[in-house]
């Protein structure tokens, strides 16, 4: 199902329906009492969010606590008379975790700080593993002509690199594993800190044995599983850093769009003051190509204002006394009088930005099959081992504390998560990757995760499916005229206007090359109705039926083309010369090249195609039928947009939602995956899930097909994984399978799934 968003208003002003609802923005819901926002440090898995929301729900006072994996944030709803902001914090470090006032620019000083730790670790653990792994592949009869330095294969040297590496590096893996352990769970820390363990702890006993019994020849040593698998979960855990979302990026870019000063009438005297001093009530004065300040009522002017980055049109909007305002919005060109009706946490802006952070730091549940695995797992393989080593030693081989010892370490190894933990993030790379040569950038793994489930669709119009900006389209001239001489005189009128409309009717007949360019003798704008202009000698009018029919113009001809141009969704204006109607011109924002064809391989994909936009009904269903779209949704503002993607969502949808405008960001955030045009802003880039770079629709397409691929490749790796463990476990308890054997097993396994998942870096899509 495919949503269109946006488009542009037509000439004459916004209709009084989406006038009404953006100028009651600020009604779109009530701000709690008590909101507190946290940073949350030390979160390794789901399990761990789990944790510190459940404890959070359970303190008396907290009306609803949500805590987001992906951004590292809490956001706690509470009650202020029964609750402070220290115990809340003090809840989070009971339970282990680390807790501070949600910060801006600490939240980015922390994930800098955080991705250089894990690269320098990663590094670090790398440098200790090599020789390691080196001397473990010496081991292997196809590789026995591979030097080996004879240090390498030194118990000391291997516990001297092994060390640090388990006890250091990995010490962040045995303190979520204690946490997870104290809380009644189990996570992936778990596996790591006992699969790691059982190796390194036999490694040990192994070079004790090595220094007691001088001449054994039974030696064996796991020192590189270890440290090897510590390294590789490392780097997943690096790239994961990588790719957080940046969402404080797009509340950012909202921001800046917020005048940084007013001109105020007060006692008579026009003073600057900073954009917050601006109370209701004020009278503001506000010159062309300056932002409105807040939200109000013009008193006295007429001017046209760029609303574009609250309503996505991409035509100005005719403004004269008694009409709405928004802050934020561009006044183009002429003096206007506002009176201050909405400032502050109630404008339409500030609105958005509300909706945007909330829709950021909802609950998000993202299945992680490795960790709801993991967790029925551990305790299992922990029963298995233990039960091998009673067996052996009570009736295999009553008294011998080693066969037992061995056996037992054999299944924990067998059992070590490297294969299960690699599983997902490798996958994940490769799919990302791959999607990166294509132009689509996925900002996590979760992202890449949860696209494969969508099964409907929204599309924003302007600049999405269109081009996003007014464009010529039609030139008809009426009978006796003389087409290159009309030609000549529109453009004479038209370049001399600000009026977006009139610079693409002067940049399309420039465009065509043949118009000859002459400057006007005389010019003036006529706000809300056209332009009139003198041309070598010729009175030009260019406007709306309103301005013919004041000076007196018969366009009786033109009424029947003009609504046929209409009716295509353009937006048509009458010429006259010398008070004659002599022509008609068109503009449109027309649809892209290739967002037909997109949207028919959307719809072989099966999914829903429906067009959501801001713009009226004869316009979108004009768009619409161009571009293949079936269904739509018209005349819905920026917060009516989040609105319809949640009655989505109600009624069992998965819901992508495709933009590029900031007036997308809050339906980009609400919606299970924000797909943002590369070309658009970047608050609506920062708020979605997905950028596609090259502007293109089939993004999408390429987008859904590579996650449904990816997900499928970590199904398969998933089993694979497993399997390796189902087979291998019973083996190893039978004492059928040594250590090292077992070792080898666990690093097969690991090749096998990354083999697998790099099969993604060559699939073709389209």
């Amino acid at each position: 199902m495919i949503y269109t968003l946006g488009g542009y208003s037509e000439v004459g002003g916004m209709d009084a329906e989406k006038q009404l609802a953006l100028e009651n923005a600020s009604a779109a819901g009530a701000i709690p009492s008590e909101s507190l926002d946290l940073d949350i440090g030390g979160m390794t898995c789901a399990a761990c969010a789990a944790r510190i929301e459940k404890g959070l729900n359970r303190l008396p006072g907290v009306a609803n606590a949500t805590v987001n994996l992906a951004l590292e944030t809490a956001k706690v709803v509470y009650s202020p008379g029964e609750l402070s902001e220290a115990d809340v914090v003090r809840k989070i470090e009971q339970l282990g975790y680390k807790a501070a006032r949600k910060i801006e620019q600490d939240q980015q000083e922390r994930h800098r700080l955080e991705r250089r730790g894990r690269t320098f670790a990663f590094a670090a653990s790398a440098i200790l593993s090599l020789p390691l792994l080196w001397a473990m592949v010496g081991h292997f009869a196809f590789l026995s002509g591979l030097p080996v330095p004879e240090l390498f294969m030194k118990p000391w040297f291997q516990f001297a690199l092994a060390t640090p590496v388990q006890f250091l590096i990995g010490w962040r893996f045995y303190e979520g594993a204690y946490k997870a352990l104290r809380s009644g769970s189990a996570n992936m820390d778990v596996l790591v800190a006992l699969g790691t363990s059982a190796a390194y702890g036999y490694s040990v006993y192994q070079t004790i044995r090595s220094w007691t019994e001088p001449h054994a020849h039974d030696i064996e040593l796991y020192y590189e599983t270890s440290a090897v698998l510590i390294t590789l979960i490392l780097l997943g855990k690096l790239f994961e850093a990588m790719a957080k979302g940046r969402s404080s990026e797009a509340i950012r870019s909202l921001m800046k769009l917020q005048a940084k000063t007013a001109l105020v009438v007060r006692d008579g005297e026009e003073l600057v003051v900073p954009v917050e001093d601006v109370a209701k009530g004020d009278l503001v004065v506000v010159k062309p190509g300056e932002k409105l300040p807040a939200d109000g009522v013009v008193e006295e002017g007429l001017s046209t204002v760029d609303e574009s980055m609250l309503t996505g049109e991409s035509l100005p909007v005719e403004k004269k006394a008694g009409d709405a305002v928004f802050g934020a919005t561009l006044n183009r060109n002429g003096r206007l009088l506002v009176r201050a009706t909405k400032v502050g946490k109630e404008s339409a802006l500030a609105q958005i930005i509300r909706i945007v952070e909330e829709a950021q730091s909802s609950k998000a549940p993202i299945q992680r099959v490795a960790d709801v695995i993991s967790g029925v797992f551990v305790p299992i393989v922990v029963g298995i081992a233990v039960l091998v080593f009673l067996v052996w030693l009570l009736a295999v081989r009553p008294g011998e504390w080693s066969a037992a010892l061995e056996a037992a370490i054999a299944v924990l190894v067998i059992a070590c998560p490297c294969a299960l933990g690699l599983a997902t993030p490798t996958s994940i790379m490769a799919g990302s990757g791959r999607a990166a040569e294509l132009g689509v950038l996925f900002k996590g793994g979760e992202h890449l995760e949860r696209t494969q489930a969508v099964d409907t669709v929204v599309l924003d119009k302007t600049g999405t499916v269109t081009n996003g900006l007014p464009m010529l389209t039609d030139l008809h001239v009426a009978d006796g005229w003389d087409r290159q001489e009309v030609a000549v005189w529109i453009l004479a009128a038209e370049k001399a206007s600000e009026h977006p409309l009139a610079e693409a009717i002067a940049q399309g007949l420039t465009d065509a090359g043949d118009v000859r360019r002459i400057e006007p003798e005389t010019f003036a704008a006529l706000p809300g109705y056209g332009v009139e202009a003198t041309a070598e000698g010729r009175r030009v009018l260019v406007g709306t039926r309103l301005l013919m029919s004041e000076r007196g113009v018969d366009v009786a001809g033109a009424t029947a083309r003009m609504e046929r141009l209409e009716a295509e969704g353009k937006t048509a204006m009458l010429v006259a010369v010398d008070g004659t109607y002599a022509a008609i011109v068109a503009v449109a924002d027309t649809i892209k090249p290739t967002s037909r064809a997109a949207v028919e391989r959307l719809k072989k994909e099966g999914l829903r195609v429906v067009m959501l936009t801001g713009d009226n009904e004869r316009t979108a269903r004009a768009v619409a039928s161009e571009a293949g779209i079936d269904e739509i949704v018209a005349q819905v503002l920026p917060e009516g947009k989040a609105e319809q993607i949640r009655k989505l969502q109600a009624e069992g949808r998965k819901v992508a939602m495709v933009g590029d405008g900031i007036n997308d960001a809050p339906a980009l955030a609400t919606a299970d995956i924000g797909m943002a045009v590369g070309t658009g802003t970047d608050a609506a880039i920062a708020a979605a899930d997905v950028t596609l770079m090259r502007g293109d629709l089939n993004g999408v397409v390429d987008a859904i097909s590579l996650s449904r691929r990816t997900m499928r490749n970590i199904r398969q790796n998933l089993f694979w994984a497993l399997a390796y463990n189902v087979i291998g476990i019973p083996i190893a308890a039978c004492g059928l399978l040594a250590p090292w054997l077992a070792g080898a097993a666990m690093a097969l396994s690991s090749v096998s799934v990354v083999l697998n998942a790099l099969r993604l870096q060559r699939a073709k899509i389209g």
